[in-house]
């Protein structure tokens, strides 16, 4: 674990899975064309029993521990784990994933669902957050790095607008 997240391979099992996902954070804003380098796959997922069902399974294979959390720390990774929490930032074998059950400024899976556009992303269809509102999602997040990427995100917004 640590390797460099392979976008592609957390995608393509959350898709294989049937998981109701919406794409936000830095991959969100490489979709939509931001040079800014990511780390991890960042989504907000719907918290009905058979999508968490479906992540669970999905991400199984790749042995999602807690990102940052001591070694040998007793985790298990399973449909009562996910249901009795809400966001999770996880190491995976295939790299970082965050699981957001709900995300400031944007709420819940249901609640961003129409402010979503479909893309494809390394031969994947996903939900993706528009620009207009992952910016709005970055401003919400206040951290030094989501508002430096703001103005990039806001050129990108001003050029597709032109359109």
């Amino acid at each position: 674990m640590g390797e460099p997240t392979q976008f592609d391979e957390l995608l393509s099992a959350l898709s294989a899975a049937n998981v109701k996902f919406i794409l936000v954070g830095g991959l969100a804003g490489v979709a939509h064309g931001s040079n800014r380098a990511t780390l991890d796959v960042d989504i907000v997922y719907d918290r009905s029993q058979q999508n968490l069902e479906a992540i669970t399974s999905a991400l199984n294979p790749f042995s999602p521990y807690l990102r940052g959390a001591p070694e040998g720390l007793p985790f298990v990774w399973d449909v009562m784990t996910l249901s009795g929490g809400l966001n999770f930032t996880l190491e995976t074998s295939a790299g970082a994933i965050d699981l957001l059950g709900e995300i400031a400024g944007g709420g819940t899976y249901d609640s961003l669902s129409d402010a979503c556009k479909t893309i494809t992303l390394f031969g994947i269809e996903c939900k993706c957050v528009t620009l207009s509102k992952l910016i709005e999602l970055k401003r919400a997040a206040g951290r030094p790095k989501d508002l430096e990427a703001i103005a990039e995100l806001e050129f990108l917004l001003s050029q597709q607008q032109k359109e």
